[in-house]
């Protein structure tokens, strides 16, 4: 019987050279929920999407996709779990010089045998999910940033995969995208039955859409629970971050010496 964890991650450390990034990272991402991870730029997040996709090897620890350590596979079993993997980069990495329609159909032409009649069907039927059907034969540099992205996304979901990451999916989005882009991780999760792991620092929407969240800070896991869990938090860091205040844990003036003492020094010079 399958474990309810399609991801778990246990005493993961991982470090670049000598520089520590991630550091006893446990983490369980349960079948069929969308979880997202959350934090400043700079504190491990991307990195972890790359360990969960085999890109990256852990300095310590485990990484294991539907009970299989990521890490230990071979060449031909990574790449054939790469394949139950959907990734949307975080501006979408369209291929510029085809048109949406092909971009859609890249995965299905490069990994399956299926005929051009049906890859066909499957496009246009992945754009219907994504609204965009009407634009399969726009090339990428004809698309909004947002229309670029649940192009992208469309790209992710071609194959039906078990599990999706997604990288910042909501940098640069206009409102109206980001609550479309949100809509879309929520509606498409529940109907592929896949698992979603969202990037974020973009607390609001996410926390609209998600059903668990893992805050992390300087490579380590210092808060988790639901949205409404991490709502009610009343100090520290994550209080801080979850409602976008200005000054605390994350101060607004960089350390320095004090404002009237630079004065009284700039007024002995004078």
């Amino acid at each position: 019987m399958p474990s309810e964890n399609l991801v778990e991650i246990s005493d993961l450390n991982f470090t670049y050279d000598v520089r520590p990034v991630l550091q006893g990272i446990n983490m369980q991402i349960p079948r069929g929920k969308v979880v997202a991870i959350m934090g400043l730029s700079g504190c491990g997040k991307t990195t972890l999407l790359r360990l969960i996709g085999g890109q990256l090897k852990p300095s310590q620890g485990a990484v294991k996709v539907a009970g299989q350590s990521v890490h230990e596979l071979n060449r031909e079993d990574l790449y054939n779990m790469r394949r139950r993997m959907g990734m949307l980069f975080q501006f979408g990495a369209l291929f510029t010089d085809m048109s949406v329609f092909d971009n859609v159909a890249f995965q299905m032409r490069e990994h399956t045998d299926l005929p051009e009649s049906l890859i066909r069907d499957l496009v246009l039927l992945k754009l219907e999910a994504v609204g965009l059907r009407g634009a399969h034969d726009l090339m990428p540099n004809s698309l909004s940033g947002g229309m670029a992205r649940r192009v992208a996304l469309a790209r992710a979901i071609a194959l039906d995969p078990m599990l999706m990451m997604y990288d910042e999916p909501f940098a640069g989005l206009d409102t109206i995208s980001l609550g479309v882009i949100g809509n879309l991780i929520r509606h498409l999760n529940n109907a592929l039955g896949a698992t979603s792991i969202v990037v974020t620092h973009d607390v609001q929407e996410s926390m609209k859409i998600v059903d668990y969240i893992y805050f992390m800070s300087g490579g380590q896991i210092i808060a988790q629970g639901s949205p409404d869990e991490l709502r009610a938090l009343d100090s520290g860091f994550v209080h801080q971050f979850v409602h976008g205040e200005i000054d605390g844990p994350m101060p607004f003036h960089y350390p320095g010496t004090k404002y009237a003492e630079d004065l009284a020094l700039e007024t002995a010079h004078a």
